[in-house]
């Protein structure tokens, strides 16, 4: 079983952080210590099984491997949105409808209820491009950003490190999730709203810090097995790593699929899936997107809230964990970022990162308007 680690630093000094042992709650929710004992995973995963869906099996396996990357290429889901629409596409849009279409109906939803925001980042905040040091967010975009954190608690949940996603977004009022959840850090700004954060000690999780020897490690193996392919990145993440593809020409990605197969063959304690033109490296805890849902919601105090609509937006199959929990909890919706029909837990959906800005814009719009009707009782709990 895998220790998760809280930490508490003081904002006024970046030294002399302090494990918190034994899970002492008077900085959590009560009940967040036997949930993240629930939610704690085990490290021991066969070799065999870890890379099954990478092994070759006569160059099968590969090949299917390569499909699948072939499948992600942003230039193919572009030529894909320019067609017109199928009928498959049509059914799919029946099922998951346009969030901006139906904001009226996701504002009804919200009647009484604090609305609690998660974001993804790349491709949801910011598009996706080829240079990923150079996935900018809007100007526009982090004033609407801004403006949902002004009403509701909002997150950054995504796979960048923390440190690196808050250079892209520089609002310190919003929680960050980075490593896919594994790294979470509340607002330093001090807020009666922010209720993981007591006078000025901010509460700080991290899952998996053992494994951070073995992430370095393994990315100096990365960088330099990967040199010989043009175009390959090695991005890391702290706690987990990507190896980015997008820039690799498709005649070599078989050769690229290989050397990070071969690679993690000697680590068996880590895991591989594959985002957008991105192979994502993690540790096999148990810990994803929708665990940092959980934990986020839990902190502020909305575990077992029903006075609460949490909204997750996220392009990413990483981010299926986190519609899945909201799914599951039959509380909330997902909203998946896409132009290309894909299977999806979530319930609504938005073509691109300019309809993610138009849909927050106007929900902060159409809330402010519904709650000024209503003498500001409109949502039960506004977070100001």
């Amino acid at each position: 079983m895998t220790k998760q680690n809280v930490l508490v630093s003081d904002c006024t000094s970046r030294i002399g952080m302090v494990g918190l042992g034994g899970w002492k709650t008077s900085l959590l929710s009560p009940a967040i210590p036997e949930t993240l004992a629930a939610l704690g995973g085990h490290i021991s995963m066969p070799q065999k099984k870890l890379l099954k869906s990478l092994e070759t099996g006569g160059g099968a396996r590969v090949s299917a491997w390569v499909d699948s990357m072939r499948a992600s290429s942003p230039t193919r889901i572009k030529s894909t949105a320019s067609l017109p629409e199928t009928e498959e596409r049509s059914s799919w849009i029946l099922h998951h409808p346009s969030a901006l279409h139906n904001l009226e109906q996701i504002i009804s939803a919200s009647r009484g209820k604090q609305i609690v925001m998660f974001l993804d980042y790349d491709g949801t905040l910011s598009p996706i491009v080829q240079d990923p040091d150079r996935a900018f967010m809007s100007r526009e975009m982090r004033e609407v950003v801004k403006d949902v954190a002004r009403y509701f608690p909002t997150a950054i949940v995504t796979g960048r490190c923390r440190d690196k996603v808050y250079s892209f977004v520089r609002l310190a009022e919003l929680y960050y999730a980075g490593s896919h959840g594994m790294d979470i850090k509340a607002p330093s700004k001090h807020s009666k709203c922010h209720r993981m954060i007591q006078g000025n000690k901010t509460v700080i999780f991290q899952a998996g810090t053992e494994f951070l020897p073995m992430i370095n490690e393994v990315y100096k193996v990365l960088v330099n097995k990967t040199s010989s392919i043009p175009g390959a990145k090695v991005e890391n993440n702290k706690f987990c790593l990507s190896v980015h593809f997008r820039c690799v020409e498709e005649k070599r990605w078989a050769a690229l699929a290989e050397q990070v197969k071969e690679v993690l063959s000697a680590y068996p304690q880590l895991k591989l899936t594959q985002g957008r033109k991105v192979f994502e490296i993690r540790p096999t805890i148990k810990w994803d997107k929708g665990k940092a849902l959980e934990f986020l919601l839990e902190s502020l105090g909305y575990a077992n809230s029903n006075d609460i609509l949490p909204v997750y937006i996220g392009d990413d199959q990483t981010d299926e964990d986190a519609f899945k929990v909201l799914r599951d909890r039959g509380q909330g919706f997902g909203i998946l970022v896409s132009k290309v029909a894909k299977k999806t837990n979530a319930a609504y959906s938005l073509q691109e990162p300019s309809e993610v800005k138009e849909f927050l814009r106007q929900l902060v719009v159409e809330w402010k308007r519904l709650s000024s009707l209503q003498g500001g009782q409109y949502i039960g709990r506004a977070h100001m």
